[in-house]
């Protein structure tokens, strides 16, 4: 990412400079033009965050794709760093848990775009002032930023994602990043590939039954961990290598929520059918990330439908919904479960849509 402004309207923006995958820059290019075009007068169309130009440079290695945005002060999560305990208190958090519902509302509803990867990184906080902006750029004039030279002499600057304390309490969350999402246009369409990043996978995800809008939904209900506990739900879904591990995560699943419902195990057989294309190796001859991730899930699916019973239940933790809640006191706890609830459900199709959930006496701001 690089920061310019225009010369003729003095506008800033954002610059991201894509690599030379071509094809990946463009169809995020593609579908943010499709995103910001589609219905401008949703009310979650303001919650979206989309390129607003496009061009290309040349590089010794081939063309780069940019793509211009709106600048963004800092991601949700270095924003919560400004407050005492590193929390945004709850009223804060509802709000931003409003606004982000009315914006995946937008991408669903209107749009038929599953974003996939819903994170604290790909939730960015908009500037409170433009003087933010304008100071910044002054001190830079008189103090540049550090950078060091590589051996080929291209300057590499220091990142900087500090804007200093915030002037006030008014800056909106918008939804980020749209290189993996997908997009759904007709009621019948199904994701099959592997998406969401670890402790973030729905069951439908991990037991390969395909996904649909409702994934956005489950990974927003995981979040919720992250903005109120400022820690991940599900914690223990690595192996020792690091590695993700589809059975660990089932298993805290299934402490939290109880167990599967044999309807999405038949499913997640069902779909065992379906051929994947011929496996992706690396230049060390191993096979790819995704490869890996798809062998992980089908290894998961594979310990947990023998028998249509889970195996490993030594790997099942002993803590449940109610005690992952520690910082809030008896009625945020209920109000939090209440709300969740209608979220965290092993089968999708159960969980309210973006739309329902504005609707919850959670959100409330009174």
């Amino acid at each position: 990412m690089a920061r310019a402004r225009y010369n003729e309207s003095e506008q800033f923006i954002t610059l991201k400079i894509n690599n030379c995958n071509s094809h990946g820059a463009n169809r995020e290019r593609d579908i943010e033009k499709h995103i910001a075009q589609k219905n401008p007068s949703h009310r979650g169309h303001e919650i979206i965050r989309t390129c607003v130009e496009s061009f290309e440079i040349a590089g010794p290695e081939g063309s780069h794709l940019c793509l211009a945005y709106e600048p963004m002060r800092e991601p949700l999560w270095l924003l919560q760093r400004r407050f005492t305990d590193w929390s945004l208190p709850l009223p804060i958090v509802k709000a931003y848990v409003l606004m982000l519902l009315a914006g995946l509302d937008y991408l669903h509803s209107e749009c038929k775009v599953v974003h996939t990867d819903l994170k604290l990184e790909n939730i960015l906080v908009t500037f409170e002032d433009q003087e933010v902006i304008e100071d910044f750029v002054k001190v830079q004039a008189d103090l540049p930023m550090q950078y060091k030279t590589d051996p080929t002499s291209r300057n590499i600057y220091r990142r900087h994602n500090d804007f200093s304390p915030l002037k006030r309490l008014q800056n909106l969350p918008k939804i980020a990043d749209f290189g993996l999402a997908a997009r759904l246009d007709n009621r019948e369409d199904i994701g099959i590939y592997p998406i969401q990043p670890g402790h973030y996978c729905s069951p439908e995800v991990i037991l390969g039954c395909g996904w649909t809008f409702s994934t956005d939904i489950w990974n927003l209900g995981v979040l919720v961990w992250d903005l109120v506990e400022r820690t991940e739900l599900f914690r223990c879904v690595h192996d020792s290598q690091s590695c993700y591990d589809g059975k660990a995560h089932l298993a805290e699943m299934i402490a939290l929520l109880g167990p599967p419902p044999k309807e999405l195990l038949a499913r997640s057989n069902a779909m065992q059918q379906y051929k994947w294309s011929n496996p992706i190796k690396n230049v060390e001859g191993k096979l790819s990330k995704k490869v890996i991730m798809v062998t992980t899930y089908i290894t998961a699916k594979f310990l947990l439908l023998i028998l249509l019973c889970f195996l490993h239940d030594n790997l099942i933790p002993t803590r449940q919904l109610n005690d992952t809640l520690p910082s809030s006191n008896e009625k945020e706890r209920a109000e939090i479960l209440s709300f969740v609830s209608q979220i965290l459900t092993w089968l999708p199709e159960e969980r309210k849509t973006a739309r329902g959930l504005m609707e919850h006496p959670f959100l409330s701001l009174e």
